[in-house]
């Protein structure tokens, strides 16, 4: 069994591992990480060629995780993505044939591009971890996580994420354009080779699967969940927004807010933990009204108001 230490020590080798390929974007790098360890789900929203895909490849390649990518299509069929029963000839029988969503680490790329028919298909397997075809049930391996991207700027061929689906990823990540520095170093580390190509596991599915353990027990005080819940219904009655966070999002960020605290080598949560994750797990799960979109704000911006607004708790004594 390992302890805590040796636990934080493979969160830490993972996430310098990862960093050897996204280079100078280590903050989305630790979201990724701190999704992984949650149990948590990830939707990547940026332009093209900043690093979604390879983010993905990079934790699935560092967890010695099973992989696989599903390019969403508008012609894409649920059965694409779960697997179907197919007829065995020599056996004269029906053989079920698994997706693609039975892997460990599953890149759902270009989500949005997807009819909500099949993005649908998602739900069960985000939320349950396991998927049904044909009155059957079957689990999905351990760890699974699901990390998807989509392009925020082409809306031609594409349908937007249903509420529900949003509500399921934990965290939205934002890569951005790297600084000038920074695309710099990126042609150099791949004039030869791509980083990629090198890159050896450095943890296994197992440890993975107890860093989730581990997280789970980082202690939360009662003040700190109250601030989680007075966060998440400020949003439920805020002027700008139609549709507020829901109890799946106090869920993340507690949990969010364990992880955070584990890689930071602390065996419980701070007010300070959720104040800095707020944006990220939150913006994403906001329906603004028609009103505040054509004045430009965003989810992002009505969060950050949110939590310089809120009053921080403070945490009790003695620990």
């Amino acid at each position: 069994m390992q302890s805590g230490s040796q636990s934080r020590d493979v969160a830490q080798r993972i996430l310098d591992n990862v960093n050897k390929v996204i280079l100078g974007k280590g903050e989305a790098v630790r979201l990724g990480v701190i999704a992984l360890v949650s149990q948590g789900h990830v939707l990547i929203e940026d332009v093209p060629g900043v690093g979604k895909t390879m983010l993905a490849k990079s934790l699935a390649r560092s967890t010695g995780c099973t992989f696989s990518r599903i390019q969403f299509t508008p012609d894409l069929l649920p059965s694409d993505i779960t697997g179907a029963s197919m007829y065995n000839q020599k056996t004269g029988e029906f053989q079920f044939r698994p997706g693609p969503i039975h892997s460990q680490v599953v890149l759902a790329d270009e989500i949005n591009r997807a009819t909500p028919k099949t993005q649908s298909a998602l739900l069960e397997a985000m939320e349950e971890r396991q998927v049904t075809v044909e009155g059957v049930t079957r689990p999905l391996p351990s760890p699974f996580m699901v990390m998807a991207t989509q392009n925020p700027v082409e809306y031609e061929g594409t349908f937007p994420l249903p509420e529900a689906q949003l509500d399921r990823f934990m965290l939205r990540i934002r890569l951005g354009y790297p600084s000038s520095q920074e695309e710099i170093s990126i042609l150099d580390s791949q004039q030869v080779a791509h980083p990629f190509d090198s890159l050896q596991p450095v943890a296994t599915p197992q440890e993975v699967a107890h860093l989730q353990e581990e997280v789970r027990r980082v202690y939360v005080d009662a003040l700190v969940k109250q601030y989680i819940v007075s966060l998440t219904e400020s949003t439920r009655s805020h002027q700008d927004i139609a549709l507020g966070a829901s109890p799946r999002a106090s869920l993340a960020l507690q949990r969010v807010g364990q992880a955070h605290a584990f890689l930071e080598a602390r065996d419980y949560v701070l007010p300070d933990d959720i104040k800095g994750l707020a944006g990220p797990v939150l913006a994403h799960r906001l329906v603004l009204t028609s009103a505040a979109r054509m004045q430009g704000l965003d989810g992002t911006r009505i969060v950050r108001q949110l939590t310089e607004g809120a009053a921080v708790p403070g945490v009790r004594a003695g620990r």
